[in-house]
C-alpha cells in the first residue's frame, strides 16, 4: 500500500539488502579516506582526500539512481552489482596510496565500476550511454595520474577528474533524463549519511582505545558520543521525511533537479564535513583534557562547520525548512569553537554539541506556530 505522499498508481521503492550489502564496500572506502586523513592531517592530506571522495561520489551517487530505477532481484542484475562492488573494494585497497603508487589500481577499480554501472543501467535506460564518454574519462585521468605517480601533473589530473562529473549535468542536463522515485532515493542517501556518523562512533571508540581509563576518558566518549548524536538529529529529525514529501510532490524534471543538486552536489560536503570531524574527533578523545594541534581542532570544527553548509544547501534545493540559523552555526563551528580546542580538546567538543543543540532549538522556536524568532523567518526557503 502506497504511503499518503505517493500519487495514486506510482510504486514505492525501497532499499534492497543487497544495496546495504553495497554500501558497507562503499562505507570502507570511506573509512579508508578517513584514515588517510587521520595519518596526514594537513592541508595536502585534505587536498587529496576531497579529491578521491569527490570523484567516487559520482559514481556512488550513479549506482543509487541505478537501484533507483533498476531494482536488483534477477540473478543478472545482482552478478553486476556485486562487479561493481568488487571495483569499490579496488578503489578502497588503493586509497592510502593512491598518491603514492596506488593510482593505477585506484583507477582501475574505477573503470571496473563505471563499465559494471553503465551495463546494467543500459538494460532499462539507454540515456545513460550520453554520460559514459565523461564516466571513461575521468577512470583514464586517475590512470593517467596513476602512471605518473608524483608532482604537480598528478593533482591536475585528479582535479580534472573530478570536474568531470561536475559539469557533466551542465553538458547533458539530466533533468527529463531519468525518473526519479522519492522514497527510494531519500532512505538511500540516509543510510549513507547514517552510515558515515557511524564512522565518528568508530573514531570515539579507536581514539579512546590507547589511552588510559579513568573518568576523564568516559566523560570525553559520551561528549564524542553527544557530537555525533546532535549531526544525526540535525538530518534525521524531520528532513528525511519532508525531503520525500516534497521530492513527491515535484514534477520528474524538478525532481531530477532537485535530486542532482539537493543529494548529489549539497551532499558532498555534508558527508565530507562528517569524515573530517571523525578524523579530529580520533585524536581529540584520546587527548580530551589536553590542548590540540591546530590540525586536529580544525578537523574538528571544520569538518562539523563543512557539514552544516552542505546541510544547508541541501535544505534550500529541497525546500524543507530554514537555513540561515545553521549557516550561522556553521559560521560558529568554524571560527568561533576551534580556539578551544587549541586549550582543552574536550571543551572543543562540548561546545560543538552546544553549537548545533542551539541551532536546533531556535529552529523548532522560529517554525512553531504560535511563536517565532525576530528577524529568522519561518518560510521554507528561509
Amino acid at each position: 500500500m502506497a504511503s499518503p505522499s505517493v500519487p495514486l498508481g506510482e510504486e514505492v521503492y525501497r532499499v534492497t539488502t543487497l544495496e546495504l550489502f553495497f554500501d558497507l564496500v562503499f562505507v570502507f572506502a570511506v573509512t579508508q579516506l578517513s584514515h588517510v586523513l587521520v595519518k596526514e592531517l594537513n592541508v595536502l592530506g585534505l587536498v587529496q582526500v576531497v579529491l578521491m571522495f569527490g570523484v567516487l561520489w559520482w559514481m556512488y551517487g550513479g549506482y543509487a539512481w541505478l537501484t533507483n530505477t533498476l531494482t536488483p532481484t534477477t540473478a543478472g542484475r545482482r552478478l553486476l552489482l556485486l562487479v561493481g562492488m568488487g571495483g569499490f573494494f579496488m578503489v578502497a585497497l588503493a586509497t592510502p596510496t593512491a598518491f603514492k603508487g596506488g593510482g593505477v589500481l585506484w583507477g582501475l577499480g574505477y573503470l571496473v565500476l563505471v563499465l559494471a554501472h553503465v551495463t546494467l543501467y543500459a538494460q532499462d535506460n539507454p540515456n545513460i550511454l550520453r554520460i559514459l564518454p565523461a564516466n571513461l574519462l575521468a577512470a583514464a585521468l586517475i590512470i593517467v595520474a596513476g602512471i605518473l605517480d608524483h608532482g604537480p601533473a598528478v593533482y591536475v589530473l585528479w582535479t580534472l577528474a573530478l570536474l568531470v562529473p561536475i559539469v557533466q549535468p551542465y553538458i547533458v542536463p539530466a533533468g527529463g533524463l531519468f525518473t526519479i522515485r522519492p522514497a527510494h532515493i531519500v532512505e538511500r542517501h540516509g543510510l549513507l549519511v547514517m552510515i558515515t556518523i557511524g564512522e565518528s562512533v568508530i573514531a570515539v571508540g579507536a581514539g579512546a582505545e590507547h589511552a588510559h581509563l579513568d573518568p576523564g576518558l568516559v566523560v570525553a566518549v559520551l561528549l564524542g558520543l553527544a557530537l555525533a548524536a546532535a549531526v544525526w538529529w540535525s538530518y534525521f529529525a524531520r528532513d528525511d521525511e519532508r525531503a520525500e514529501e516534497s521530492l513527491t510532490a515535484a514534477d520528474d524534471v524538478r525532481r531530477t533537479q532537485m535530486t542532482m543538486f539537493g543529494y548529489f552536489y549539497a551532499h558532498i560536503p555534508l558527508v565530507i564535513g562528517i569524515i573530517v570531524a571523525a578524523a579530529g574527533m580520533g585524536q581529540a578523545v584520546g587527548h580530551a583534557w589536553d590542548g590540540l594541534h591546530t590540525g586536529p581542532a580544525l578537523a574538528l570544527a571544520g569538518g562539523v562547520a563543512l557539514y552544516l553548509v552542505g546541510d544547508v544547501a541541501f535544505r534550500r534545493t529541497v525546500r524543507i525548512g530554514p537555513s540561515r540559523i545553521r549557516l550561522g552555526a556553521a559560521a560558529a563551528a568554524a571560527l568561533a569553537v576551534t580556539p578551544l580546542g587549541l586549550w582543552v580538546a574536550a571543551a572543543e567538543i562540548a561546545a560543538l554539541v552546544l553549537v548545533i543543540a542551539a541551532a536546533l532549538a531556535l529552529e523548532h522556536a522560529a517554525t512553531r506556530p504560535d511563536a517565532a524568532v525576530p528577524g529568522l523567518g519561518q518560510s521554507s526557503g528561509d
